[in-house]
C-alpha cells in the first residue's frame, strides 16, 4: 500500500479515481515551500522534545538532499503518491530510513498545504509588486518626455477637452500604485502561520508556534485552527488584486490599440511588438497589446472559479479546496507574463505628438473654456453653458471652429464676450487654466510626475 493513509483501507484506489484526485501535476511547484516548511517543522519537533537532536539533524540533512534533487531536476516524482507533500516525505524515508517517518508527527496535509500556499503567495505578491513598479517606471519615463504634448482627452470616446499626453500616461501610474498597495495588503494578511493547526483542531503536541513562525518568516500565527486549514481568503485576495490589475492593464492596452488605428494615428508600435497578417501584406497588428487586453478575462475567470468553489464549503477542510491551486497558479503566471512584456513594449512606442496636437484643438475642444471665460465675466455657469451651446451650433452650421467665428457673431450670444476671448480659446490656454492639483496643466503635471517618480522609487 503506497498511500500514507492506506492502513484503514483493504482495497487500492481505482486508477481513474487516483488520477482524478491527484494534485501532483500542479502542486509540485510548491516544493521549495514544502521543503522549507518541513525543515522548520523538524526543528520545532526537536524543540518540543519529540525528536532527538540526532534525529532532527538526520531529517534536516535528508530534506536538504531532497531539495538538491528537486533543484537539479533529478527528483523521482511518483504520481501515485498524490501530492508534493507525500512525494517529499516518501523520498525522505527512502534516503534516511524510518526516522523520516517521524517528520509528520503532529501535522496534517491540511495545515501543510495552507503553509505552502501562504509562503508561495507572499513571494508571488512581492514579484507582482515589483512587476507593477516596472510598468510604472516605463510609464513615468514616457510621461517625462510628454509633459507639454497636447492631445485630446475623451469622455464617451468623444473628444472632450485638451490634456497633455503625460497626464494620460500618469493616470495609469496611479492606478497601478493602488494595485501595488492591494498586493501588499494581501501579503500582509497572508503573513500568519497556519502550521500547527494540524487537521482541524490543532496539534496535540507542545509545538511553539510563535518560534516556528519566526523560523519561517511569518509575522504571527493563525488564532483559530478551523479557520487556518479552511481559509483561502489570501488566495482570493491575490486573485482579486490580479484581476483588478489586469483590468487596469487591459484599459491601457485598449487605449494603445485604439490610438494605433489609422483613424487615430496617435501611436505606432515597434515591429518587435506587432505582427502581420497571413493574407493582407500591408497589415501591422498590435497583437501583444491585444493579448494583454485578452488576459484580463483569464484573470477574472480564476477569481470567479475560486469564489464559486469556496461559497458552499462547511468548516473545515474539504477536498474542494484542491481546486484553488490551478486558478491561483495560472493567475500568477498570467499576471507575471503581462508585467514582463509591458515595460519594453511601452519603451518602444512612437507617439505621434504632431497628430495628437492637431486633434487636441478640433471638434470644439475648448468650448468649456469659452463657458469658463463667461463665468469669469460674471455670468452664471448654466447661462454660460447655454450661450456656448448656441455658439457651437452656429459654428457647426458654418463648418468652422469656435475660434473662427467673428467677434460680432460671438457677441450676438453675449455682450460679455470681448476681443480677449481669442486667447481663452487656444489649446495652450485651456491647458494652463487647469493648474489645480491633479489637473492637466503642464505645471500641475510636472508636480504629479515628481510624485510618480517618488512612487516608482519606493
Amino acid at each position: 500500500m503506497t498511500k500514507t493513509w492506506g492502513g484503514r483501507f483493504s482495497q487500492g484506489a481505482d486508477p481513474a479515481a487516483e488520477r482524478f484526485t491527484g494534485s501532483l501535476a500542479f502542486d509540485r511547484r510548491l516544493w521549495p515551500q514544502d521543503v522549507a516548511g518541513s525543515i522548520a517543522w523538524a526543528r520545532a519537533l526537536a524543540r518540543a522534545r519529540l525528536l532527538t537532536d540526532a534525529e532532527r539533524d538526520a531529517i534536516v540533512k535528508g530534506l536538504e538532499a531532497v531539495r538538491a534533487e528537486l533543484q537539479a531536476g533529478t527528483f523521482p516524482f511518483r504520481p501515485e503518491l498524490e501530492d508534493i507533500h507525500t512525494n517529499v516525505e516518501r523520498r525522505l524515508v527512502e534516503l534516511i530510513g524510518d526516522v523520516g517517518g517521524k517528520l509528520h508527527t503532529g501535522r496534517s496535509r491540511n495545515d501543510q498545504i495552507a503553509l505552502d500556499e501562504r509562503m508561495y503567495l507572499k513571494e508571488a505578491a512581492a514579484r507582482a509588486r515589483e512587476g507593477l513598479r516596472g510598468v510604472q517606471a516605463a510609464l513615468v519615463a514616457r510621461a517625462g518626455e510628454t509633459t507639454e504634448a497636447p492631445m485630446p482627452g475623451y469622455t464617451h470616446l468623444q473628444r472632450a477637452q485638451p490634456i497633455v499626453l503625460a497626464h494620460h500616461l500618469l493616470a495609469y501610474v496611479f492606478m497601478l500604485q493602488r494595485d501595488r498597495e492591494r498586493m501588499a495588503g494581501c501579503a500582509a494578511r497572508a503573513d500568519r502561520l497556519p502550521l500547527g493547526a494540524a487537521a482541524l483542531a490543532g496539534t496535540a503536541f507542545p509545538i511553539d508556534r510563535e518560534a516556528l513562525a519566526r523560523d519561517l518568516g511569518f509575522a504571527g500565527v493563525t488564532p483559530n485552527s478551523l479557520d487556518a486549514v479552511s481559509d483561502r481568503d489570501y488566495i482570493l485576495e491575490y486573485l482579486a488584486a490580479a484581476a483588478i490589475a489586469g483590468m487596469h492593464l487591459s484599459r491601457l492596452a485598449a487605449d494603445l490599440t485604439l490610438w494605433a488605428t489609422a483613424e487615430f494615428g496617435f501611436v505606432e508600435f515597434a515591429d518587435a511588438f506587432a505582427t502581420g497578417s497571413s493574407i493582407m501584406p500591408q497589415k501591422k497588428n498590435p497583437d501583444v497589446a491585444e493579448l494583454i487586453r485578452g488576459k484580463s478575462g483569464r484573470l477574472y475567470g480564476s477569481l470567479v472559479a475560486v469564489l464559486t468553489t469556496m461559497k458552499g464549503l462547511p468548516l473545515s477542510y474539504n477536498s474542494d479546496l484542491q481546486e484553488d491551486k490551478e486558478p491561483f497558479f495560472d493567475s500568477v503566471d498570467t499576471l507575471e507574463a503581462v508585467l514582463g512584456v509591458l515595460p519594453p513594449l511601452l519603451g518602444s512606442l512612437t507617439f505621434r505628438t504632431d497628430r495628437m496636437r492637431a486633434a487636441a484643438g478640433e471638434h470644439y475642444a475648448t468650448a468649456t473654456d469659452l463657458a469658463d471665460y463667461l463665468v469669469r465675466k460674471g455670468l452664471p455657469f448654466r447661462q454660460a453653458h447655454d450661450v456656448v451651446g448656441k455658439a457651437v451650433r452656429l459654428a457647426l452650421e458654418r463648418g468652422v471652429g469656435l475660434e473662427a467665428l467673428p467677434l460680432e457673431a460671438l457677441r450676438g450670444f453675449s455682450p460679455l464676450i470681448e476681443a480677449d476671448v481669442r486667447d481663452a480659446l487656444t489649446v495652450e490656454a485651456s491647458l494652463r487654466a487647469r493648474a489645480v492639483t491633479g489637473g492637466t496643466a503642464p505645471a500641475a503635471v510636472q508636480k504629479a510626475l515628481a510624485e510618480a517618480r517618488a512612487l516608482v522609487g519606493s
